[in-house]
């Protein structure tokens, strides 16, 4: 275990090594610097305030450069500023950098934290719940105008960097990335980062993270995250009895394996621990068929099967009806929809791609058609309340997309292996068997080629006629839509899923674009789990093992962790702790 765990610090060690040494500015590296922190409810501090500072002082750079503009003639032209957000308590360990650009007439420099509300017409550290850093005389002020000796002075060209433990609520400081030692301590919750000058010629940049630091703070997240983790882990529990825990986690070990339908390992492990099942294990082999179907992206015979097995259960619940219907739309666009299979069989074609060129004009048109009929929607089933309805409507870039695109279908070929296995351009092909079906209607899916931005794959496999039956059902499928939208009114989940499907035909290599995420089989199983529960509630049984339950339980108390500045939770990742 201490290997194990020793083994995933160093993993995390190289993984901040690399946020630490990244230079793809696409990147958002404070994502990666602080993970646990969800900026919907708690933003991170990225630039200064225009609004929150004295007004002596000037921003510039995107508002991370700031300079000073006043008199400076005595302390009472000080002039502060904050950043427009306050550090989220799940950061965990937050980290600025400062750098000098120059220390004007006398450097009179204050690098810092305080609350908001605090007065901006001084240095930080000279008011209660402000603190600083002071370049003129090195000294450190804690909420007082009188400073304690604490590090050495800084000027032109230095950069001090200011970290906050928000586990411990202490703080500390860097000069060129040399550790000066704790600083403050018994911080006060949702401190902003500050920076203060007085003397005319004061300039300083900020970095919050959006390059490299200087100083390598990744030990100390390492650190934190690891005695955070054996809290947990030692953390005292009740005796109920002898082998009562072990009886509890075997049952939801065994309630796990039956509810994702692992009917060999259910049964072996129900052996071996004498568990009873609660499903039968018919009921529980027809699930894993269909769960099967959907995996290997065969969404209509997963349709098709749940409701021979299941009669009336997608019937009542349109909404997942609907899901399953969006996931085929996309599957026809991947090539792996049973439907499109066969066409592609029956032309002697690759699930992946064609050998045939096809009618580009034909193609185009049928497009066009889609656009034109299926989103604009014509016919009067598409009408609500007399007014034609947009609600679905794609940008109109997607559609200027669409009306123009003239290479959708590139040729590609495919190879035979002696061995019986196919392969494109050289990349082995995974083969994936879904049941009893024979050996020629097995499904093939280069699982390279989702990874590999240079695979060059075709609309459905490049099979015209499977093309037809694409857009066809895309109209269908629109159709559907605009019954739901009266039945049922507005839907947001429902629209974003036709929008995002349909969004596939604007890209002629929709594999490598934006929407190309959907195409991700990793993306079944969203709707294969939301399948798999309303079979699973029809029967009267949990929609969840209690399993997931727990973990689901354990992610909501490390938010509420969050939300109550209880700095621990930006290293209690739970993924984390199962792993270990």
């Amino acid at each position: 275990m201490t290997m194990m765990a020793d083994s995933n610090d160093e993993r995390m060690v190289m993984d901040l090594s690399q946020v630490n040494s990244a230079q793809n500015q696409a990147i958002d590296r404070l994502k990666l610097l602080y993970p646990m922190v969800n900026e919907d409810e708690t933003p991170l501090p990225r630039s200064w305030s225009s609004k929150d500072k004295y007004n002596y002082i000037g921003l510039s750079q995107n508002n991370l450069r700031v300079h000073y503009k006043g008199y400076g003639k005595t302390h009472k032209d000080a002039a502060s500023v904050r950043t427009t957000n306050s550090i989220p308590a799940a950061c965990g360990l937050y980290y600025f950098e400062v750098k000098i650009v120059s220390k004007g007439r006398d450097g009179y420099m204050g690098i810092g934290l305080s609350a908001h509300g605090v007065n901006v017409n001084r240095l930080p550290g000279w008011d209660k719940n402000s603190y600083g850093y002071h370049g003129d005389d090195g000294h450190s002020f804690c909420s007082s105008g009188t400073g304690q000796p604490y590090g050495p002075t800084f000027t032109t060209g230095d950069i001090i960097g200011c970290g906050v433990n928000l586990v411990d609520n202490t703080a500390f400081y860097t000069k060129n990335g040399h550790h000066l030692g704790i600083a403050f301590t018994d911080l006060p919750p949702n401190l902003y980062p500050t920076v203060g000058l007085q003397t005319p010629g004061e300039v300083v940049d900020a970095n919050f993270g959006q390059v490299p630091f200087v100083f390598d703070i990744s030990d100390m997240i390492s650190e934190l995250r690891v005695r955070t983790r054996l809290q947990i882990i030692n953390y005292p529990m009740l005796d109920h009895g002898q082998g009562q825990w072990q009886n509890i986690l075997h049952k939801m070990v065994s309630a796990y394996l039956v509810h994702h339908g692992y009917c060999a390992t259910a049964e072996a492990f129900a052996n071996g621990t004498d568990q009873i099942f609660e499903e039968d294990l018919n009921s529980i082999k027809n699930r894993q068929k269909i769960l099967k179907l959907i995996l290997a992206g065969c969404m209509g015979e997963a349709i098709d099967l749940t409701s021979k097995l299941y009669p009336g259960l997608l019937e009542r619940d349109t909404n997942l009806m609907f899901a399953l219907k969006c996931r085929q739309f996309v599957e026809m666009v991947n090539g792996t929809d049973s439907e499109i299979y066969r066409n592609n069989n029956e032309n002697q074609t690759s699930v992946i791609q064609s050998t045939k060129l096809l009618n580009k004009s034909s193609i185009n048109c049928n497009l066009e058609e889609l656009n034109h009929n299926t989103i604009n929607g014509i016919s009067d089933q598409h009408f609500v309340s007399g007014q034609l309805e947009d609600d679905i409507d794609m940008e109109d870039t997607s559609l200027n997309t669409l009306s123009n695109s003239k290479n959708m279908i590139n040729q590609h070929k495919t190879v035979v292996n002696t061995n019986g296995f196919k392969q494109i351009n050289g990349d082995d092909i995974m083969e994936i068997d879904i049941g009893n079906q024979s050996q020629q209607n097995k499904h093939f899916i280069s699982m390279e080629c989702y990874s590999n931005k240079n695979c060059k794959r075709q609309l459905c496999g490049g099979n015209k006629q499977a093309i037809e039956k694409m857009l066809d059902f895309g109209r269908q499928l629109y159709a559907q839509s605009m019954q739901l939208r009266v039945q049922n009114g507005k839907n947001e989940n429902n629209k974003k899923m036709l929008r995002d499907a349909f969004s596939l035909l604007a890209y002629s290599n929709p594999w490598n674009s934006p929407v190309g995420w959907q195409l991700d089989p990793q993306q079944r199983e969203t709707v294969c789990a939301r399948l798999n529960s309303a079979i699973l509630e029809s029967s009267d049984l949990p929609r969840l093992p209690p399993l997931e339950v727990a973990v689901s339980h354990a992610k909501e108390l490390v938010r509420l962790m969050s939300s109550i500045g209880l700095g621990a939770c930006g290293f209690a990742v739970v993924d984390d702790i199962i792993q270990y």
